[in-house]
């Protein structure tokens, strides 16, 4: 689906984290709907290498570009000599970055500033030097402990979240001095659907609800789990977000969400009902009260007015389009 009246064939498109859950899936999207796009996707792809927390240091996988026609670079945002090749190399249009590291728990605050700020910052000098409208990725979790999902009321409560407010500060600054390009970022909230499946434990509860059912086992729930309540979305009005942030109407930070939250309990009701399956629900005690959201929900409305966004889908509507593939995965990768 074309979401927005700009023909990006023969345009220059640079997307980091391409291999990734959200890059991969906007990779699709342009070579499905501008197949004379050109598509320069770089993914800082996964080794053996690990985070102090013990998770990987890189999420990308040559599975979520199976079928991707485009320019594939594995490297490193943070690599200099890198960055002065992309530069040099390509004139680009737009760029979509994605690259993070987006797992919440890593506790190295030195490589988290330096990968998700820095970088970002040196990504942003190119795309003013190439005139390329700028597309970013930021989060809810900017939010962390406050009470109030809008632009300004931030309360990050890890390095993740702080590193995603300085992004957006990185933004504001150069809005403020009047850059020729459009620079938007996205505050994600809770994202699930296809290609997110190698993000192993920090993948949605939605897929990992999932396996669970269809391995016959019962869904494991907190205590509490209906009051327990997120802004789920799902990937396509991600997707369609990032596209609308082409040509906004003005730039500046976003929440991208529904502006409904929902709870677990909700989706593994969905779940079972979709899969045909009622393996009950187990309820286990909460261990991070205290260090944990028990409520998160987009306020959606500056974002509507200036990116024309409009939710599509509901979460019965995102689950059930996302079943196909979780059963997929459960053949091809969970069983074997």
């Amino acid at each position: 689906m074309k979401y927005i009246d700009i023909d990006f064939n023969n345009k220059n498109i640079l997307i980091t984290g391409a291999a990734g859950f959200i890059g991969s899936n906007l990779c699709f999207y342009f070579q499905e709907n501008y197949p004379e796009a050109n598509i320069v996707a770089l993914d800082c792809f996964r080794s053996g290498e690990t985070f102090s927390n013990g998770n990987l240091k890189s999420f990308g996988h040559f599975k979520n570009l199976l079928g991707f026609k485009g320019v594939v670079i594995s490297g490193n945002i943070n690599d200099k000599e890198l960055l002065k090749e992309l530069e040099s190399s390509y004139t680009f249009d737009y760029i979509f970055h994605q690259a993070a590291i987006s797992d919440t728990t890593v506790l190295e605050q030195d490589l988290m500033v330096k990968t998700n700020v820095n970088a970002y910052e040196d990504l942003l000098k190119i795309a003013i030097k190439h005139k390329a409208n700028m597309i970013y990725a930021s989060s809810g979790a900017t939010y962390g402990d406050s009470d109030r999902f809008e632009v300004g009321f931030e309360q990050p409560n890890n390095a993740y979240g702080f590193s995603k407010v300085m992004m957006d500060n990185i933004t504001y600054k150069y809005l403020k001095d009047g850059v020729d390009i459009s620079i938007v970022g996205l505050k994600y909230f809770n994202v699930y659907g296809p290609r997110e499946f190698f993000k192993n434990k920090t993948a949605s509860m939605v897929v990992q609800f999932g396996h669970q059912i269809l391995k016959g086992n019962t869904p494991k729930l907190f205590e509490g789990s209906d009051k327990i309540l997120r802004d789920f979305i799902y990937i396509e009005d991600v997707i369609q977000a990032n596209i609308k942030a082409c040509s906004p109407k003005k730039s500046g930070v976003y929440n991208v969400g529904t502006g409904k939250a929902r709870s677990f309990e909700d989706i593994v009701n969905i779940l079972q009902k979709e899969l045909s399956l009622d393996n009950g629900k187990q309820y286990i005690p909460n261990p991070y009260i205290g260090a944990y959201q028990f409520f998160t929900q987009a306020n959606i409305e500056t974002t509507k007015e200036n990116l024309e966004y409009e939710p599509r889908f509901s979460m019965e509507d995102g689950i059930k389009a996302y079943i196909p593939e979780i059963k997929r995965l459960f053949e091809t990768e969970v069983k074997k």
